[in-house]
């Protein structure tokens, strides 16, 4: 196997990943469910959040950060599901996202691209 050039970067990673909760709001709200949908499979594909280190550097300061923006990052969620909002919880509170998601921490993260880091703007 060929060497291959790596090395880490200076960010920290967060992903905010569905329990149970989540999967079952998905099957009472839609229509035309993905027949035999399981919460490995909707684990697969997450957003990932990068962080600076001198931001957070633990799995706690990780969740403080997740539950500070909870609103926002529940959002996004159910907007990947189904953009109709009628459809989303009516009240999501921290608790309510604290039982719908996990929050993992790492703090390594590898670049094996030699392709060089390109920011895309999203409004």
């Amino acid at each position: 196997m060929p060497e291959v050039d790596h090395a880490t970067i200076n960010r920290n990673l967060i992903l905010i990943v569905p329990k149970q909760a989540a999967l079952d709001w998905i099957r009472s709200v839609d229509s035309q469910p993905i027949e035999g949908l399981t919460l490995d499979e909707l684990r697969q594909e997450q957003e990932v959040y990068l962080i600076s280190p001198d931001i957070i550097n633990t799995p706690e300061q990780a969740e403080q950060w997740a539950l500070q923006r909870f609103s926002v990052l529940f959002a996004s969620f159910l907007n990947s599901w189904f953009t109709d909002q009628a459809l989303w919880p009516k009240r999501r509170t921290r608790k309510m996202f604290l039982e719908w998601f996990e929050v993992q921490y790492h703090s390594t993260i590898w670049d094996l691209s030699t392709a060089p880091l390109e920011h895309e703007e999203w409004n």
